[in-house]
């Protein structure tokens, strides 16, 4: 009967832990919505404009497609900051946030295509 008691309790430590996990993943996706779309979304403005040639017009049709490419996930919005130095590997490690970046990007890897 005792072990049955520890199985549960272990098992309820284990579901509670899963729930700590979940919460803070969801933090993170939405400190990414929060914090980071604003200043990828201006550095990929920045970066069009200053791009601009008889080549490459840059026009507002082709913002609102790279800006709806790079805002559709939230894996991708990661992926810009990072790719622009908006935020630095060392940031996701000093947040905390390294881990739930990797998940992030193995959860929505069908996305990077």
């Amino acid at each position: 009967m005792q072990f049955i008691a520890i199985l549960a309790l272990a098992s309820l430590i284990w579901l509670i832990w899963q729930l700590i996990k979940a919460k803070r993943f969801t933090r993170f996706k939405k400190k990414i919505e929060d914090e980071l779309k604003d200043k990828v979304i201006a550095s990929i403005k920045e970066e069009l404009n200053d791009n601009r040639s008889k080549i490459f017009p840059n026009n507002e049709c082709h913002q609102a497609a790279t800006l709806f490419y790079w805002c559709q996930y939230k894996s991708r919005i990661l992926h810009a900051a990072l790719q622009r130095d908006i935020i630095t590997e060392q940031w996701l490690k000093d947040s905390g946030n390294l881990r739930n970046a990797q998940h992030l990007f193995h959860v929505e890897r069908q996305y990077f295509q």
